[in-house]
């Protein structure tokens, strides 16, 4: 599997920064409709996913909805640094499957750790099935 290929690129790719408040933060999964959004550190290092059960706990424990309390927290204490694993840009397609498995989209990371965007099983599903087409033209 080509990642680069079927990579939904950073500059493409909802995120948050992990100095980013939890009003932030909140705005920003609210604006595109995700559950799950990757959170990025000072240089663009990949730390963790915030989810929208994330965000739910953490207003359940402060016992506040209100946006403007929300500002005093940020997204740094809430990520998740074991949910969604990153995978390298050289990783292997069992890989990338197995990931795509637990989850509905693989962070993609390079050598130095830093974010380049995200492979989602929709990339993935259109590639094998292009490919298995292209295969069966050319025995026809």
């Amino acid at each position: 599997m080509n990642i680069p290929k079927i990579l939904t690129p950073k500059a493409m790719t909802a995120y948050i920064n992990a100095d980013d408040t939890v009003r932030q933060g909140l705005e920003i999964m609210r604006r595109h409709g995700y559950t799950a959004i990757p959170v990025l550190g000072e240089h663009g290092e990949y730390v963790g996913c915030i989810t929208e059960g994330d965000f739910l706990w953490h207003l359940i424990d402060t016992g506040s909805c209100s946006m403007k309390n929300q500002e005093r927290y940020r997204i740094a204490d809430l990520v998740r640094r074991d949910f969604c694993p990153p995978l390298g840009i050289a990783a292997e397609d069992d890989e990338v499957i197995d990931a795509l498995l637990q989850q509905n989209f693989v962070p993609i990371v390079d050598d130095r750790g830093c974010f380049c965007g995200i492979v989602t099983r929709r990339s993935v599903i259109a590639a094998m099935a292009g490919a298995e087409v292209s295969l069966i033209g050319k025995a026809i």
